[in-house]
């Protein structure tokens, strides 16, 4: 049949009459409408990222259950396996959503984050419960919450939220004012106490605060005040003083990152293979803060490199499609979540690799945790949501009476 210029196409439909989807460039639908829209090879990327994830828990969690039940296995070998998987599953059913929002609503989204969990930040050091000297989370029926990982990419979206009125009205101290939240904020990590994650929350917003205009006084005068409170931090605190001292003088009890190196050297360039590592199972927190070095000796440096560029990758994507951006809002948000995104990603392998002080903090989308995968999705969900683009709309005559944002 010869259709008309103009006419549609007919529908395909099963043998039942039952209509075929088709997610061709004319689809109005919601789904549609994200999938030609969202940032698909940057999607792709952290979609193999927590698939790398999963196969490294896999590999880990007969050393964590080992380690963790006295050597019985009592959980289970792939008990730890099986957590993950469950919350990779939660993360997509957080990440995918958020990814389809509109960047107003993605943007208040955030807010409201950053309100709630602010507040449940202040409140971890009187209902939360207590480990290793601690306070970072708060029992919520069978599960654990640590505020501080949700309340990062919320804070991002924040502090670019305020920053970006900079440029609206010069007169406004919204500087000053985001400044101060950071302040507070930190105040609050630091009663956990969590040096690392106050140190993460700093640099990321003076990374937004210096694309946003922060001046060369101001710069200086955060960079004493971070000096510091360092140093405040090592004279008064025994536990932050140890760590430092021990990767600068290589003193100390050294346990943690022998082991790693140990498993890194076991590994060589291929890896011992999956399940055959051993030295994984002498390894403090083989499943989350050191699963690179149990990466390392399973599947080799090559592994290891192919996991860094992955991530690289993703922070290229981000910094590429950055290029185009003009609205200073979404500049700086995005630039703000990739920031932490990139940060927290080092500080895990540096430590891994003695680049750094010792410091318990997940590889994103890697390590095992439920708040540190579902902040996370969270989070690159508002990424992909402030980096989508509609420039086919454009082009397309099915499409030209509605706008994507």
């Amino acid at each position: 049949m010869n259709l008309g210029e103009g006419a549609a196409a007919p529908r395909q439909t099963t043998a039942s009459g039952v209509p075929v989807a088709r997610l061709g460039r004319a689809d109005r639908s919601a789904i549609g409408r994200w999938f030609w829209t969202v940032d698909r090879p940057l999607l792709l990327m952290i979609l193999v990222l927590i698939g790398c994830g999963l196969v490294a828990v896999l590999a880990a969690s007969p050393a964590a259950s080992y380690r963790y039940s006295g050597g019985s296995h009592q959980v289970g070998e792939l008990h730890y396996f099986k957590r993950q998987l469950f919350w990779a599953f939660m993360g997509l059913a957080v990440m995918i959503p958020t990814s389809m929002l509109s960047r107003d609503w993605a943007r208040r989204a955030a807010l409201a984050g950053a309100v709630l969990f602010s507040v449940l930040l202040a409140m971890t050091p009187l209902i939360g419960s207590s480990a290793n000297g601690a306070t970072r989370w708060i029992g919520v029926g069978a599960f654990a919450l640590q505020p501080s990982e949700f309340l990062k990419p919320c804070l991002i979206v924040t502090t670019a939220w305020l920053l970006a009125l900079r440029f609206e009205d010069r007169n406004l101290p919204t500087m000053q004012v985001s400044a101060a939240l950071m302040a507070l904020i930190c105040l609050l990590l630091v009663q956990q106490p969590d040096y690392g994650q106050t140190a993460l929350f700093g640099a990321v917003w003076i990374a937004q605060a210096m694309l946003a205009g922060l001046s060369l006084p101001m710069l200086a005068v955060v960079i004493v005040v971070a000096v510091v409170g360092a140093g405040v931090a090592y004279l008064s605190v025994d536990h932050f003083a140890s760590r430092i001292d021990r990767f600068f003088t290589g003193t100390g009890d050294t346990y943690q990152i022998d082991k790693a190196l140990e498993a890194f050297r076991h590994g060589g360039l291929f890896g011992t293979g999956p399940g055959e590592g051993r030295v994984k199972l002498q390894l403090p927190e083989p499943h989350t803060d050191y699963i690179f070095a149990v990466i390392g000796e399973e599947f080799g440096a090559i592994a290891c490199i192919a996991i860094a560029a992955l991530i690289l990758g993703i922070v290229a994507r981000v910094l590429l499609r950055l290029v185009e951006e003009e609205d200073p809002f979404l500049f700086l948000a995005t630039a703000g979540l990739v920031a932490q995104f990139a940060l927290q990603s080092f500080i895990n392998m540096g430590v891994s690799l003695s680049l750094l002080p010792a410091k318990g903090m997940t590889l994103p989308f890697v390590s095992h945790g439920g708040s540190s995968m579902v902040a996370l999705s969270f989070g690159m969900g508002l990424l992909l949501a402030f980096t989508r683009r509609n420039e086919y709309l454009k082009k397309s005559p099915y499409l030209n009476r509605w706008t994507v944002s």
